[in-house]
């Protein structure tokens, strides 16, 4: 069996072409999804990929919250169906509410982009689990609407709950509450985080390292053993 993962693409992705490349090198089939289409072509999970969706006019992500394609995927990340939201895609999912907490504009109000130091937190989800909890590593990260934020009962309960997933080390790059790089559902399905494992996937492109390349390589192990 080979994992089809789809990629969707929105008016204003950038990273569309590169999340492909990243799950094909983990060795699943890449599929092109598009933001009008309702239908996911029936593929094993999902990836929102980064970027500026709509220009990020509104809110980051508020506006590709509403296409077409969300429906279907609210419907099918409720059943289970593993869902990754990198940056752009993080956004789109607290938004649509598979996700708690929002996302604002850096606390020092620049775009930043440098490679981040990461702490794995909880390497118990369907995109974590190559990684080892407590592990270290380097993720690059380019954002201007960074700043993750929940109330104080939603923060406590993803701490209790175990759902975050990434903290980000060796300073905070855009004020988020907690140091919170990444959080998931209740489930383990849904993951957001605004780092880009796929910019980390090949020792000669981007980064340099290959610290990204086990998100895509954990849920192709949790889809064939499924």
């Amino acid at each position: 069996m080979t994992a089809r993962i789809g990629v969707v693409t929105f008016p204003g992705s950038l990273d569309d072409r590169d999340t492909q490349r990243a799950i094909k090198l983990a060795g699943a089939e890449p599929v092109a999804l598009w933001h009008k289409d309702k239908d996911l072509k029936q593929v094993d999970a999902v990836v929102l990929c980064g970027g500026f969706s709509y220009g990020d006019y509104l809110r980051a992500g508020a506006i590709a919250r509403f296409s077409p394609v969300m429906e279907t995927l609210l419907e099918q990340a409720k059943s289970g169906m593993p869902v990754l939201g990198i940056c752009n895609g993080f956004q789109i999912l607290t938004e649509a509410h598979l996700l708690p907490g929002a996302m604002l504009g850096n606390d020092h109000l620049h775009f930043i982009c440098r490679d981040q130091k990461l702490r794995v937190e909880n390497a118990d989800t369907a995109w974590t689990t190559d990684y080892t909890s407590g592990q270290e590593i380097h993720i690059p990260l380019k954002n201007m609407d960074g700043r993750y934020v929940a109330d104080e009962r939603t923060l406590d309960m993803l701490e209790a709950e175990g759902r975050v997933a990434f903290r980000y080390l060796e300073g905070n790059p855009n004020g988020s509450l907690r140091d919170i790089a990444g959080i998931s559902n209740e489930a383990g399905n849904v993951v957001g985080l605004m780092p880009h494992p796929e910019h980390a996937t090949e020792p000669l492109i981007g980064s340099g390292r290959t610290d990204g390349l086990p998100f895509f390589t954990s849920i192709i192990k949790k889809l064939v053993t499924a």
